[in-house]
């Protein structure tokens, strides 16, 4: 596979697909790992981060990560943490960062409450009532686009919108929900379905989405990832020609970012295993791997075919091949390249046969 080659003259990257004369994975519909001969800090000028599982774990930094952010920062790249919770004012999230000691200002963090409120701003006169079905981070998201934001129909809403706060009155649900079923435009900030608390996974903005839409009979426009607009308002924000989106989830950060037709790296640091990688659709395959954030910062070995010809592939001194169904990865080399080596061999047999590889006799590298 021919490695990817830019330059901070170059135009925007686009989403990284094969060739189709790679000799690896055939056409571009199978959207194989690239190949990057810099770091992707000088390929890219722009990180779109997500948060959860990519920064920080928890209360805690993901081991690594804030020295990770410095040194790409250090390279000249713009780093934009973006997020689908909608909780919380980009203030509030900036100063949790740095408390972390990641490098962060209050403009550096932008939230799915902006994105949605953006939506609503661009179509709606200065001053407009909004119905809020969510907390803090919607209120002050509108406010900062010239909106009302209001939880009482008597203040005669013309629009709704929604999003996750874990102290959500029942009646301002309901509320908001009537206000759907009888026409008002519904913007969602996101549809996840879960949301992490220390007490393990909880239900999320997604749950409450469905609720409103089986009863109101409505889809909402999402303003969140998978789709676009979340991008879109972080570049508006942060800045920046050449974005590459960076998260944990393929289901949000890589389909987002396949949605928006931009590159993204996956990182293993957050809800992405092994099973789930292997078994990743093509809508759904980042353009770069990477164990941890440290893959900002250093080239990406391009995919190529194995010794054997068809069967198989190698990635710096691994060789992955799948036999019966079962995945097996033989060799030595940086972990990275190991996984990389997996997930190119594992999506090559997806394609081909439509079913996921095997993978639970193999071990990982630590």
């Amino acid at each position: 596979m021919a490695t990817r080659e830019t330059s901070k003259d170059d135009a925007p990257p686009t989403s990284g697909t094969t060739s189709g004369d790679d000799g690896v994975g055939g056409s571009s519909r199978s959207r194989v790992l690239s190949g990057c001969d810099e770091p992707l800090s000088a390929a890219y000028d722009l990180a779109l981060l997500d948060l959860d599982g990519v920064v920080y774990v928890g209360p805690d930094a993901v081991p690594g990560a804030p020295d990770h952010l410095a040194e790409a920062a250090d390279a000249g790249m713009r780093l934009a943490y973006v997020t689908n919770n909608a909780s919380r004012p980009p203030a509030r999230v900036a100063e949790h960062l740095r408390e972390l000691g990641v490098p962060a200002e209050d403009e550096d963090v932008v939230t799915s409450a902006q994105a949605a409120a953006r939506l609503l701003g661009d179509r709606l006169d200065d001053g407009a009532a909004v119905f809020v079905i969510g907390g803090e981070g919607l209120v002050t998201a509108l406010e900062e686009q010239g909106l009302r934001p209001v939880t009482s129909a008597e203040d005669d809403p013309v629009a709704v919108v929604s999003g996750f706060s874990a102290d959500l009155p029942w009646r301002q649900v309901m509320d908001g929900a009537i206000l759907v079923a009888g026409g008002l435009p519904w913007v969602a900030s996101n549809t996840d379905r879960s949301v992490p608390t220390p007490k393990g996974p909880g239900p999320g903005n997604g749950i409450l989405v469905l609720a409103v839409q089986e009863f109101a009979g409505v889809e909402p426009e999402v303003a969140g990832k998978p789709e676009p607009p979340l991008f879109e308002e972080s570049v508006r924000r942060v800045g920046g020609e050449r974005p590459l989106v960076v998260g944990d989830r393929l289901d949000t950060d890589i389909e987002g970012a396949v949605n928006a037709g931009l590159d993204s790296l996956l990182v293993l640091t957050g809800v992405t295993g092994l099973p789930e990688l292997v078994a990743a659709g093509p809508g759904s395959r980042p353009t770069y791997l990477a164990p941890d954030l440290a893959g900002l910062n250093h080239e990406h070995h391009a995919v190529e075919a194995g010794e054997d010809g068809e069967n198989g592939v190698s990635v710096g001194g691994w060789d992955a091949t799948v036999s019966d169904g079962n995945l097996h990865v033989e060799g030595e080399g940086e972990a990275s390249d190991w996984w990389r080596a997996a997930a190119a061999a594992a999506w090559r047999h997806l394609d081909e046969t439509g079913e996921a590889v095997d993978v639970s006799d193999l071990e990982p590298p630590a």
